[in-house]
């Protein structure tokens, strides 16, 4: 926003970066505890599992079990029974077995470890290797329902014989409790392991993203802040004191305190440069910061205006210090020189005009453009001489400054070199196009004016930008947008300017509305911004950039045709063509005007 100090955003990159990490440790422990969980669960059923088949190669080595128990259909008689069901609780006995039970091959119960008759029992599929599970009780299926545990390993363990053919299976039933609360400590280790690395890790990016964060917004703000900085100096250069001078004004409109600048012009300067060479200049610029730095108030704001020029922001509370401060540099430098060969050295000396708003100038405009006649003043008297605004006649800020606004104009014009005259190109264009839609010669009066002040907030632009030979970045040209809207709040407080704020404002809007700064669209878009915008287009394409040459005057009209009905206004363009091939002294590109256009002065605010 013009007026307002640069805001630098927060990298943002480095912050989805730093969540990335942090997001990418919870997936990673997550995927780790899982992997664990499942690694150990089957270790450790394996384990267990091993151990049980070597009790059954036990059992029938040991002929505690035999053949016959499971080659032989039917129910055993109640000895075998018996004596199977001493065998199967053994095992409960010495290994923490909950329940057995033993099937032959066609899946008949034909013993368990519990005493008592054999429970009706359908055939059950008999699987050729061993398998282990960690289910709840109720889908245990357990032929007893009392084994005292919610969570079972379940163990089937076939039976074979020499040649490999199943005979019949074992069923194991376990308590897992203390498998899963093995497995709950290696899982709580693992997670704990992961989350102490990963904090350790997050700190460690914590301070490096801090840093690197840190050094990118410092970077950033000294970028910006070199686009608001003269080369030489190192002060604020002309459009950063404008843009600071306007919030000032902002400030003052709000609190009601005024506003004090001086504006100094080192005397002889050109002449200085063109005898002695740039570098004398420089010194003699640095000489003159060098004092200014030393007498005025740390709080007042000191800035490059011109190649010659500084100027000077008193702080609100010390309005009636910046002329003493002004007239002791002007002392100060009479202790200063320039050597030159031969031991000859020149003096320095400074002219100044001070001015004060608002009882020098209501605008942000009339307030330099008096000060710069009160500068004007005292530099006509022969230099070396301070002056204040409304002292020994000098102008007092009313419409009789207004038409040094020529030079404001003439001001962008020469700071981008590149569309030198054009401001005059567009008012002569705009004219000419007002006069064939037959307007009255107020309004044409301030088509004018708005013709010559249409790019005038461009003396806020960055040089760098206005001279940048090459498109624009998207970045550059959102600042580059922001003209109208400067040049609109450098003249809005004129009087009788409504008309011409509207051409200032609105001539970048489209006539589809993909324009700028408001979105306007059709004829919302005022009937002299659109008159503006025709005029504005035909001088850009007419006149050379840095990044190309000026076309000649057909293709120019066949380009603006082509912009007819998504750009400009289709009525106006072809109104303006058919003028320029038809009317004798319609106004051509490189044709002189016999005239300097002169600006529109409106009444005197009362």
């Amino acid at each position: 926003m013009f007026g307002s100090e640069p805001r630098i955003r927060r990298p943002v990159l480095l912050l989805l970066v730093y969540g990335a990490f942090l997001v990418l440790v919870g997936v990673t422990a997550s995927a780790q505890a899982s992997m664990v969980t499942s690694h150990f669960t089957e270790a450790a059923t394996n384990a267990v599992v091993g151990g049980d088949v070597a009790s059954v190669r036990v059992l029938v080595a040991g002929e505690l079990l035999n053949g016959s128990d499971l080659t032989s259909t039917g129910v055993p008689d109640a000895t075998r029974q018996a004596k199977l069901q001493t065998v199967l609780a053994s095992l409960g006995s010495t290994s923490g077995i909950l329940h057995a039970e033993l099937r032959r091959a066609d899946g008949a119960l034909i013993a368990t470890d519990r005493a008592g008759a054999l429970p009706a029992t359908p055939p059950a599929a008999i699987d050729r290797s061993a398998d282990a599970a960690i289910v709840p009780l109720a889908e245990a299926g357990a032929l007893v329902d009392d084994l005292g545990a919610p969570m079972l390993l379940r163990e089937r363990l076939p039976i074979n014989d020499r040649t490999g053919t199943v005979l019949g299976e074992l069923t194991l039933w376990r308590d897992a409790g203390p498998i899963l609360a093995k497995l709950d400590a290696v899982r709580l280790q693992v997670v704990l392991v992961t989350l102490s690395a990963a904090a350790v890790a997050a700190v460690l990016l914590f301070m490096i993203f801090r840093s690197a964060q840190k050094r990118l917004s410092r970077q950033t703000m000294d970028l910006v802040e070199a686009t608001r900085r003269d080369q030489l100096t190192d002060t604020y250069n002309h459009g950063a004191l404008v843009s600071l001078l306007a919030g000032r004004m902002e400030t003052s409109k709000a609190d009601g305190r005024p506003i004090s600048v001086a504006l100094i012009d080192v005397d002889n300067f050109t002449l200085l440069n063109d005898h002695q060479g740039h570098q004398a200049g420089d010194n003699v610029l640095m000489t003159v910061l060098d004092v200014l730095d030393e007498v005025c108030p740390p709080e007042a704001i000191i800035g490059r205006y011109g190649p010659d020029e500084f100027l000077v922001i008193a702080p609100p509370d010390d309005l009636a210090g910046l002329e003493p401060a002004i007239e002791a540099v002007r002392d100060a430098l009479v202790e200063r020189s320039l050597d030159v060969f031969a031991g000859e050295r020149i003096p320095i000396t400074i002219s100044a005009g001070i001015a004060t708003y608002p009882k020098d100038g209501a605008s942000l405009t009339v307030l330099l453009a008096t000060v710069a006649a009160t500068l004007g003043s005292a530099k006509a008297s022969g230099g070396n001489e301070i002056r204040v605004t409304g002292a020994d006649g000098i102008a007092d800020g009313g419409a009789a400054t207004f038409d040094v606004l020529q030079g404001l104009v003439f001001a962008v014009d020469t700071k981008d070199r590149y569309t030198k005259r054009h401001s005059e190109d567009v008012a002569r264009y705009a004219v000419f196009l007002a006069r064939q839609e037959g307007l009255d010669e107020a309004t044409i009066g301030a088509v004018r004016l708005a013709g010559l002040l249409h790019d005038i907030g461009k003396i806020g632009m960055p040089d760098h930008l206005l001279r940048k030979p090459g498109a624009l970045t998207d970045d550059e040209y959102e600042i580059v947008k922001q003209h109208v809207v400067l040049g609109d709040l450098i003249v809005r407080d004129l009087p009788d300017t409504d008309l011409i704020r509207a051409g200032i404002r609105h001539h970048h809007e489209r006539w589809d509305g993909t324009g700028y700064v408001d979105g306007l669209a059709g004829e919302a878009i005022p009937l002299i911004a659109r008159i503006v915008a025709v005029a504005d287009s035909f001088s850009a394409m007419t006149t050379s950039r840095a990044y190309r040459k000026a076309l000649d005057t057909e293709e120019a009209i066949r380009r603006l045709n082509g912009a007819a009905g998504t750009q400009l206004d289709p009525r106006l363009v072809e109104l303006f063509v058919t003028s320029l091939r038809t009317v004798a002294d319609a106004p051509m590109p490189g044709s002189d005007p016999n005239a300097s256009i002169r600006l529109w002065a409106p009444r005197a605010v009362a």
